[in-house]
Protein backbone atom coordinates (compact mmCIF):
# COMPACT_ATOMS: atom_id res chain seq x y z
CA UNK A 1 0.00 0.00 0.00
CA UNK A 2 1.23 3.35 -0.76
CA UNK A 3 2.53 5.64 2.02
CA UNK A 4 -1.06 8.32 1.87
CA UNK A 5 0.11 12.00 2.38
CA UNK A 6 -2.54 11.76 5.69
CA UNK A 7 0.39 9.10 7.11
CA UNK A 8 2.94 11.66 8.03
CA UNK A 9 1.84 13.88 10.63
CA UNK A 10 2.37 12.63 14.53
CA UNK A 11 -1.30 12.62 15.01
CA UNK A 12 -2.28 9.89 13.08
CA UNK A 13 0.88 7.97 14.03
CA UNK A 14 -0.02 8.40 17.75
CA UNK A 15 -3.82 7.74 17.15
CA UNK A 16 -2.78 4.05 15.55
CA UNK A 17 -0.58 3.37 18.27
CA UNK A 18 -3.43 3.83 20.96
CA UNK A 19 -5.74 2.01 19.23
CA UNK A 20 -3.98 -1.23 19.03
CA UNK A 21 -2.28 -0.51 22.75
CA UNK A 22 -6.37 -0.05 23.84
CA UNK A 23 -7.47 -3.29 22.03
CA UNK A 24 -4.56 -5.57 23.47
CA UNK A 25 -5.28 -4.14 26.67
CA UNK A 26 -8.93 -4.87 26.26
CA UNK A 27 -8.02 -8.48 25.13
CA UNK A 28 -10.17 -7.83 21.83
CA UNK A 29 -6.55 -8.65 20.57
CA UNK A 30 -5.99 -11.64 23.20
CA UNK A 31 -2.24 -12.61 23.91
CA UNK A 32 -0.42 -14.54 20.87
CA UNK A 33 -2.49 -13.11 17.99
CA UNK A 34 -0.83 -12.41 14.80
CA UNK A 35 -0.77 -8.46 14.05
CA UNK A 36 -0.51 -8.87 10.43
CA UNK A 37 0.81 -5.06 9.24
CA UNK A 38 -0.93 -5.60 5.73
CA UNK A 39 -4.54 -6.48 7.47
CA UNK A 40 -4.00 -4.15 10.38
CA UNK A 41 -3.65 -0.99 8.30
CA UNK A 42 -6.85 -1.48 5.90
CA UNK A 43 -8.88 -2.18 8.74
CA UNK A 44 -7.74 1.10 10.67
CA UNK A 45 -7.34 2.82 7.31
CA UNK A 46 -3.44 3.85 7.31
CA UNK A 47 -0.26 2.61 5.83
CA UNK A 48 1.50 -0.12 6.74
CA UNK A 49 4.18 2.00 7.48
CA UNK A 50 2.26 3.80 10.30
CA UNK A 51 1.19 -0.01 11.12
CA UNK A 52 5.11 -1.48 11.78
CA UNK A 53 6.41 2.20 13.49
CA UNK A 54 3.07 1.31 16.18
CA UNK A 55 4.00 -2.14 16.54
CA UNK A 56 8.00 -0.96 16.89
CA UNK A 57 6.70 1.27 19.90
CA UNK A 58 4.29 -1.58 21.46
CA UNK A 59 7.38 -4.05 21.07
CA UNK A 60 9.33 -1.59 23.03
CA UNK A 61 6.19 -1.04 25.60
CA UNK A 62 6.34 -5.26 25.78
CA UNK A 63 3.27 -5.20 24.52
CA UNK A 64 3.76 -6.85 21.35
CA UNK A 65 6.58 -9.58 20.33
CA UNK A 66 8.60 -8.99 16.78
CA UNK A 67 9.64 -12.40 15.69
CA UNK A 68 11.94 -11.96 12.47
CA UNK A 69 10.59 -13.56 9.18
CA UNK A 70 7.16 -14.07 11.44
CA UNK A 71 5.34 -10.86 11.84
CA UNK A 72 4.29 -9.80 15.29
CA UNK A 73 2.10 -10.85 17.96
CA UNK A 74 0.65 -9.93 20.99
CA UNK A 75 3.43 -10.72 24.01
CA UNK A 76 2.36 -13.68 26.27
CA UNK A 77 4.21 -12.70 29.34
CA UNK A 78 4.58 -14.76 32.67
CA UNK A 79 3.13 -15.36 35.68
CA UNK A 80 6.58 -14.52 37.74
CA UNK A 81 7.49 -11.70 35.45
CA UNK A 82 4.60 -10.34 36.58
CA UNK A 83 5.76 -10.13 39.97
CA UNK A 84 9.15 -8.97 39.02
CA UNK A 85 7.22 -5.82 37.51
CA UNK A 86 5.37 -4.72 40.26
CA UNK A 87 8.23 -4.90 42.41
CA UNK A 88 9.42 -2.68 40.48
CA UNK A 89 6.53 -0.79 40.01
CA UNK A 90 6.77 -0.30 43.99
CA UNK A 91 10.19 1.64 43.79
CA UNK A 92 9.43 4.18 40.79
CA UNK A 93 5.74 4.71 42.29
CA UNK A 94 7.10 5.79 44.95
CA UNK A 95 8.82 8.33 43.40
CA UNK A 96 5.90 9.56 41.87
CA UNK A 97 3.87 10.27 44.73
CA UNK A 98 6.81 12.22 47.30
CA UNK A 99 6.91 14.30 43.94
CA UNK A 100 3.05 14.90 43.93
CA UNK A 101 2.62 14.73 47.42
CA UNK A 102 0.92 18.52 48.66
CA UNK A 103 1.45 19.73 45.25
CA UNK A 104 -1.75 18.69 42.59
CA UNK A 105 -3.07 21.77 40.80
CA UNK A 106 -7.33 21.91 41.18
CA UNK A 107 -7.10 21.10 37.06
CA UNK A 108 -4.59 17.99 37.86
CA UNK A 109 -7.47 17.09 40.74
CA UNK A 110 -10.37 17.32 38.51
CA UNK A 111 -8.94 15.34 35.66
CA UNK A 112 -8.02 12.42 38.63
CA UNK A 113 -11.61 12.70 40.18
CA UNK A 114 -13.28 12.28 37.10
CA UNK A 115 -11.11 9.21 35.85
CA UNK A 116 -11.65 7.72 39.41
CA UNK A 117 -15.54 8.23 38.68
CA UNK A 118 -14.71 6.28 35.38
CA UNK A 119 -13.30 3.65 37.08
CA UNK A 120 -15.88 3.04 39.48
CA UNK A 121 -18.82 2.87 36.60
CA UNK A 122 -16.56 0.14 34.85
CA UNK A 123 -16.06 -2.21 38.12
CA UNK A 124 -18.29 -5.53 35.69
CA UNK A 125 -16.01 -5.47 33.05
CA UNK A 126 -12.84 -6.90 33.94
CA UNK A 127 -10.99 -5.76 30.66
CA UNK A 128 -12.15 -1.89 30.93
CA UNK A 129 -11.10 -1.86 34.66
CA UNK A 130 -7.66 -3.28 33.92
CA UNK A 131 -7.10 -0.48 31.61
CA UNK A 132 -8.61 1.97 33.61
CA UNK A 133 -7.11 1.36 36.46
CA UNK A 134 -3.37 1.36 34.90
CA UNK A 135 -4.59 4.66 33.24
CA UNK A 136 -5.17 6.25 36.83
CA UNK A 137 -1.13 5.44 37.44
CA UNK A 138 0.13 6.80 33.92
CA UNK A 139 -2.05 9.97 34.59
CA UNK A 140 -0.04 10.53 37.95
CA UNK A 141 3.07 9.95 36.83
CA UNK A 142 2.25 12.10 33.88
CA UNK A 143 1.83 15.08 36.46
CA UNK A 144 5.09 14.94 37.81
CA UNK A 145 6.70 16.48 34.70
CA UNK A 146 9.27 14.32 34.81
CA UNK A 147 9.58 12.80 31.63
CA UNK A 148 12.34 9.51 32.35
CA UNK A 149 9.47 9.09 35.28
CA UNK A 150 6.82 9.39 32.75
CA UNK A 151 8.51 6.87 29.90
CA UNK A 152 9.37 3.96 32.58
CA UNK A 153 5.65 3.74 34.56
CA UNK A 154 4.15 4.20 31.07
CA UNK A 155 5.74 0.99 30.11
CA UNK A 156 5.62 -1.11 33.14
CA UNK A 157 2.15 0.30 33.48
CA UNK A 158 1.21 -1.26 30.15
CA UNK A 159 3.03 -4.65 30.55
CA UNK A 160 1.73 -5.43 34.07
CA UNK A 161 -1.32 -4.40 32.62
CA UNK A 162 -1.66 -7.05 29.97
CA UNK A 163 -0.07 -9.33 32.48
CA UNK A 164 -2.99 -8.96 35.18
CA UNK A 165 -5.90 -9.48 32.08
CA UNK A 166 -3.97 -12.75 31.75
CA UNK A 167 -3.84 -13.95 35.46
CA UNK A 168 -6.07 -11.54 37.50
CA UNK A 169 -9.53 -13.21 38.96
CA UNK A 170 -12.63 -11.87 37.80
CA UNK A 171 -13.01 -8.61 39.78
CA UNK A 172 -10.03 -8.42 41.29
CA UNK A 173 -8.80 -4.99 40.93
CA UNK A 174 -12.58 -3.89 42.71
CA UNK A 175 -10.75 -2.66 45.12
CA UNK A 176 -8.61 -1.19 44.03
CA UNK A 177 -10.83 1.89 42.96
CA UNK A 178 -11.43 3.13 46.81
CA UNK A 179 -7.61 3.01 47.50
CA UNK A 180 -7.52 5.39 44.35
CA UNK A 181 -9.67 7.46 46.23
CA UNK A 182 -8.18 7.02 49.15
CA UNK A 183 -4.70 8.04 47.49
CA UNK A 184 -5.82 11.11 46.21
CA UNK A 185 -7.16 12.50 49.29
CA UNK A 186 -3.87 11.64 50.72
CA UNK A 187 -1.83 13.20 48.13
CA UNK A 188 -4.05 16.46 48.17
CA UNK A 189 -3.89 16.90 51.81
CA UNK A 190 0.20 16.62 51.18
CA UNK A 191 0.48 13.25 53.72
CA UNK A 192 3.62 12.19 51.60
CA UNK A 193 4.66 9.03 54.49
CA UNK A 194 0.82 7.77 54.27
CA UNK A 195 0.72 8.30 50.31
CA UNK A 196 3.36 6.12 49.72
CA UNK A 197 2.70 3.80 52.24
CA UNK A 198 -0.82 3.01 50.40
CA UNK A 199 0.92 2.93 47.00
CA UNK A 200 3.14 0.29 48.19
CA UNK A 201 0.33 -1.60 49.79
CA UNK A 202 -2.20 -1.06 46.72
CA UNK A 203 0.49 -2.27 44.11
CA UNK A 204 2.31 -5.03 46.60
CA UNK A 205 -1.70 -6.20 47.40
CA UNK A 206 -2.14 -7.02 43.67
CA UNK A 207 0.27 -9.71 43.65
CA UNK A 208 -1.80 -11.40 46.38
CA UNK A 209 -4.97 -10.29 45.55
CA UNK A 210 -4.84 -10.91 41.63
CA UNK A 211 -1.47 -12.67 40.42
CA UNK A 212 -1.46 -15.57 43.15
CA UNK A 213 -1.05 -18.96 41.01
CA UNK A 214 -4.89 -20.89 40.40
CA UNK A 215 -5.31 -24.00 42.27
CA UNK A 216 -6.04 -26.96 40.73
CA UNK A 217 -7.35 -29.09 43.16
CA UNK A 218 -10.98 -29.88 43.74
CA UNK A 219 -10.87 -28.36 47.53
CA UNK A 220 -9.36 -25.45 46.29
CA UNK A 221 -11.63 -25.09 43.40
CA UNK A 222 -14.70 -25.62 45.80
CA UNK A 223 -13.68 -23.46 48.63
CA UNK A 224 -15.24 -19.65 47.42
CA UNK A 225 -18.72 -21.64 46.35
CA UNK A 226 -18.64 -23.49 49.86
CA UNK A 227 -18.03 -19.88 51.47
CA UNK A 228 -20.95 -18.27 49.70
CA UNK A 229 -23.21 -21.40 50.21
CA UNK A 230 -22.60 -20.99 54.07
CA UNK A 231 -21.03 -24.62 53.69
CA UNK A 232 -17.67 -23.59 55.29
Amino acid sequence: MAKKASDTGGGRSQAVHRALKRAILDQALPPGSKLPEDSIGERLGVSRTLVREALVRLSQEGLVELRPNKGAVVSHPSLEEGRSLYLTRIALERLVVETLSGSLTREQIDTLSTHIAAEEAARTEHAASIRLAGEFHTLLAQMTGNASLIRYVNELVARSSLILALYGRPHSSECAVSEHRELLDKLIAGKTDEAVALMTHHLDSITTRALLPRKDSLSDALHAYAVAEGLA
